[in-house]
Formats: structure tokens, C-alpha cells, sequence
């Protein structure tokens, strides 16, 4: 099969694109710079150089495409994240119309059945009705709270708060980009399938903040509290560290959309759950829960995508 990865330096999509890998295809990574690519995947993947926003050169690198692996990527500095969402949604469903993949993987969001009123989350709800609109066969994995949205906060873990705009008694569906990488993996490699589906990535349990900051203690051998910023503060503290509005806005909506009475649309089963504990990635990933330090990977998602 022919198979094309967007976002194949993230935290997900370098997963989703080793694996092919290693499954034998020669999958075509579609990225601004080729040369961020590992080394050690010269000559097993065919590089392409595009901006996900352009038409033209994503339908260049989508042509002869069986599978596509979408993820919208993040809107530059200072500029609006849903009109780079309805800019992707445009580009995505145009290449899926072009050429007729027959299957598309979209990694969204827990929270874009809402469609509105989720902040950022709410260009991944236009997203997928952008794909469903197409017809083709798609997959839209409705992902969980990244654990690695934590690296973000590493500084301020290692002084014994985790400051976070939920309240620290809600609880949220904590995964690994990894786990989701292998989700996406085995869905784009498994034989025809037809129609639209959805497939949430939960991650193996539940945590709130403030069991999310036990764990991050117990590591640490340090106490960690979690520390509840009202929306205002977050939006000024935003505000402040130079967002624009609009970004301030889909940032802050995420979880002021998503806290009150919101239940996901996808139950947690054995289809949803993945392995990664948040005891184990930040126990490996995490330096102020004591493990190396290391360059932290580029994080590919927001705060809940």
C-alpha cells in the first residue's frame, strides 16, 4: 500500500511512520523540512516536502495515496488556530475527493463531538465533518489528554506544583502519543474498510490533576500539588506570555468547554484503553520526576488532541 503520514517528526506521527516501517511499507512522509527526519530511515520512507495549508503540494503528495494518516497541524505563532484548522480541513478533503483514498485516519480530539464551544477542539469537529462530507471511508480517533502536555510544565513540577486551568478533582483520560501511534498504525494496515467510524484513545486509566501530581511526587520523592488556575488568570497568564487573542481563546476553551457536564461520546472499553501507564512514561520521559534529561520531543497536539 501506499501510505502517507503527515506530522512525521511528532510525538505520534513518528511512531505511526516507524511502524510502517517496520511492517514493511515504504510509507511517504509528508513534512516541511526532510531533513528532520531520523537517519536511520533514509531510503525506507520517500520524504516530501509541503505545508499542510497548500492544496497544491498536498495533492502532489497524496497522489496514488491507499491510506492517508491526517493530523492538523499547529497554527504558527501569533495567528488564529481555528482558521489553520479550516484551512487543513479544505486541503484534506480536497485530496481525499482528488484521488479517491480509500481510507483516511484523522486524529482528533475527545471533546470535537461537542462541534462547539471546545476551543481548538472545535477545528477538529470541523475537521471531521469536512472528512465525512468526502464519502470516503474514515477513521477518527478521538484521542485523550497527552501526557506529554506535562514536559511543559517540567520546571515548575521540579518546584512542586502542577498548575492546570481544570479543576484538579476532574478527571480526564491521560494517554501516551505512543500507545496512539499504535492505534493509528494497525488501522491504516488493516484490511478494507468502509464507511465512517470513530475510535477513542483513552489511555489505561482516568487521573485527575491531583492524582496526576501524587504520582508525579511519588517519582520525584518530593511532594507535588496540584494547583487550580481560574479561566480568567489562565487567559491573562496567556495574555501575557504574548497570545494573541484568538489563541488565548482556543487554548483557553479546551478545558472550559470540557469541564462542565461534558461526557464523551465513546465509552472507555477494551477498543479505547491502551497500556502506558503515567507512571511509567514519566518515569522514562519526565526529568523532574527523575529521569535523565534529555531534549524533550516536539509536542504535535494541544492539551487535548
Amino acid at each position: 500500500m501506499r501510505i502517507v503520514v503527515t506530522t512525521p517528526t511528532g510525538n505520534v506521527g513518528s511512531r505511526v511512520l516507524r511502524l510502517l516501517v517496520q511492517a514493511g511499507v515504504r510509507p511517504v512522509a509528508l513534512l516541511r523540512d526532510p531533513a528532520r527526519l531520523p537517519p536511520d530511515l533514509s531510503g525506507l520512507v520517500e520524504p516530501v516536502r509541503a505545508d499542510q495549508t497548500a492544496r497544491d503540494a498536498v495533492l502532489r503528495a497524496t497522489a496514488g495515496a491507499d491510506r492517508l494518516y491526517w493530523v492538523n497541524p499547529p497554527a504558527p505563532f501569533g495567528s488564529d488556530p481555528l482558521a489553520q484548522h479550516a484551512a487543513c480541513a479544505r486541503v484534506v478533503a480536497d485530496a481525499v475527493r482528488e484521488h479517491g483514498i480509500g481510507g483516511v485516519v484523522f486524529q482528533s480530539s475527545g471533546g470535537a463531538e461537542k462541534r462547539h464551544g471546545a476551543g481548538d477542539i472545535d477545528g477538529l469537529g470541523a475537521t471531521e465533518e469536512a472528512l465525512d462530507a468526502t464519502g470516503a471511508p474514515v477513521l477518527h480517533l478521538r484521542c485523550g489528554y497527552f501526557m506529554t502536555n506535562l514536559l511543559a510544565s517540567a520546571d515548575e513540577i521540579a518546584t512542586g506544583t502542577l498548575s492546570t486551568p481544570w479543576l484538579p478533582d476532574h478527571p480526564l483520560p491521560w494517554v501516551a502519543p505512543r500507545d496512539i501511534g499504535d492505534v493509528a498504525a494497525a488501522r491504516l494496515l488493516a484490511p478494507g474498510w468502509t464507511g465512517r467510524a470513530v475510535q477513542a484513545v483513552h489511555g489505561p486509566e482516568d487521573l485527575t490533576f491531583t492524582q496526576v501530581a501524587a504520582v508525579l511526587g511519588e517519582l520525584a520523592g518530593r511532594p507535588v500539588h496540584a494547583v487550580h488556575v481560574p479561566d480568567a488568570d489562565f487567559r491573562a497568564a496567556l495574555s501575557g506570555a504574548g497570545l494573541s487573542p484568538p489563541e488565548v481563546d482556543a487554548i483557553a476553551g479546551m478545558a472550559a468547554g470540557l469541564s462542565d457536564g461534558f461526557v464523551p461520546e465513546q465509552p472507555r472499553d477494551a477498543t479505547t484503553t491502551t497500556p502506558t501507564t503515567l507512571r511509567s512514561w514519566a518515569a522514562e520521559h519526565l526529568p523532574s520526576a527523575g529521569s535523565a534529561p534529555h531534549p524533550p520531543p516536539s509536542i504535535a497536539s494541544r492539551s487535548t488532541s
